[in-house]
């Protein structure tokens, strides 16, 4: 069916250009025809929806979310089977439609069937743009094994966040069966992290040879690496070796920011994360010892985020929220809006995620052809980042793909 949205304030991010009394025509899923005025006689059998002088806008992007990691009880998760994974990790997904993310990253833990599913229209969900499982070194951010488990990892075939590999042959061969699984990118974990057992957050992980390793396979298959990182050695050393992403960086320094902008690579700060579990406490499921690391990393992730919009990094949206605290994704916006221009947020979450995603052309934009993934909106998030935070109050509809609210 096709669908024409009049009465409409468009906004489109990457120019912050604003036309009112604007229309919008979809059809095949993309957008059409657009316009100002009185729109052409539409289609005999086209859907009209009113914006009502609302704001008409791109579909949000996070580019760092779990969809599988739906509770922070880690010793439950374990005896999760994968067909009860995958349901709630759909269920998740829908959740985030309907917060107005048309598209969704996933740099740990969603496959193949999880994408096709919400492709195929079996549960409501965002566009989803997978990496499989991170990669992590024995001991490292991906590896949960408590001190006491002398087990080694066997299989790794159940949905997890992430898979052991030691050595640049593991490393390759992990690489290379990712991709065959289907991978739009792949993830290393190349520092310490908050909820990882074993490791300190400045622990540099993965040699400069292992990267590279991935980065090359990454680039045979016409991919590119993203990393899990917070302090400069390990940031600077994964630039270095060719990575296009860097994820968290909230202790990066002046050379990291340095090698983020001579590379023209991109940095996904995720603050409210750090926020949520901090008001969280014991609640948000880490360990005291995981808590004592979230406080280090959490004190300085604004400061570093000031620092990289101020040098031109590019910086996109992400949110890396666990278990219940996703209900918090948009609460990002508000976290940024302290230290960058509305635009600029609204940027991170629409035209700079497509760069990043290889997706320019066809989401985070109005242009004619681009995939009709769409925000109706009550007022305009431009001059008020709090219209994106409260979609219950101002989110009137979201379409993605075309089809109009298919999350209700």
């Amino acid at each position: 069916m096709r669908t024409r949205i009049i009465n409409a304030h468009t906004l489109e991010p990457a120019t912050g250009e604003r036309r009112a009394d604007a229309w919008i025509d979809i059809a095949d899923g993309r957008i059409a025809d657009s316009g100002v005025g009185k729109p052409p006689t539409p289609h005999g059998d086209a859907r009209v929806i009113d914006a009502e002088g609302g704001t008409v806008m791109p579909g949000l992007v996070d580019a760092h979310v779990h969809i599988t990691v739906t509770s922070t009880d880690h010793a439950d998760r374990a005896g999760w089977t994968p067909g009860y994974t995958t349901v709630r990790a759909l269920r998740s997904a829908g959740d985030m439609l309907r917060r107005g993310f048309t598209t969704v990253r996933d740099v740990g833990g969603a496959d193949y069937g999880m994408a096709r599913a919400l492709d195929e229209g079996l549960a409501p969900g965002p566009r989803l743009i997978f990496g499989g499982k991170a990669l992590s070194q024995t001991g490292g951010h991906g590896d949960f094994r408590p001190l006491i488990d002398e087990s080694q990892p066997c299989c790794q075939l159940k949905p997890d966040f992430g898979r052991i590999a030691d050595g640049v042959d593991a490393v390759r061969h992990a690489a290379r069966d990712e991709f065959r699984k289907g991978a739009h990118h792949l993830k290393l974990v190349v520092s310490g992290g908050v909820a990882s057992p074993t490791d300190e957050i400045s622990a540099v992980q993965y040699t400069a040879e292992e990267i590279r390793a991935a980065v090359v396979e990454a680039e045979n298959h016409n991919r590119y690496v993203t990393v899990h990182a917070y302090h400069p050695r390990a940031v600077n050393q994964a630039l270095r070796e060719g990575v296009r992403c860097v994820e968290h960086g909230n202790l990066i320094d002046e050379e990291s920011i340095r090698l983020l902008v001579e590379r023209d690579a991109f940095l996904v700060p995720t603050i409210i994360t750090y926020e949520a579990m901090y008001e969280a406490g014991a609640g948000s499921g880490l360990s005291g010892g995981s808590l004592r690391k979230l406080d280090e990393v959490r004190s300085a992730a604004i400061d570093a985020l000031e620092q990289a919009h101020r040098a031109g990094v590019n910086l996109v949206y992400g949110s890396d929220l666990l278990g219940d605290l996703q209900v918090r994704q948009l609460d990002e916006f508000a976290i940024r809006a302290r230290v960058q221009p509305v635009m600029d947020v609204i940027r991170s979450a629409t035209s700079v995620a497509a760069r990043l995603l290889g997706m320019e052309g066809e989401i985070g934009t109005l242009e004619q052809g681009a995939l009709a993934d769409l925000l109706v909106l009550d007022g305009d998030p431009g001059e008020d980042i709090r219209i994106l935070t409260a979609p219950k109050r101002h989110l009137r509809h979201v379409i993605r793909a075309g089809a109009v609210d298919s999350w209700l």
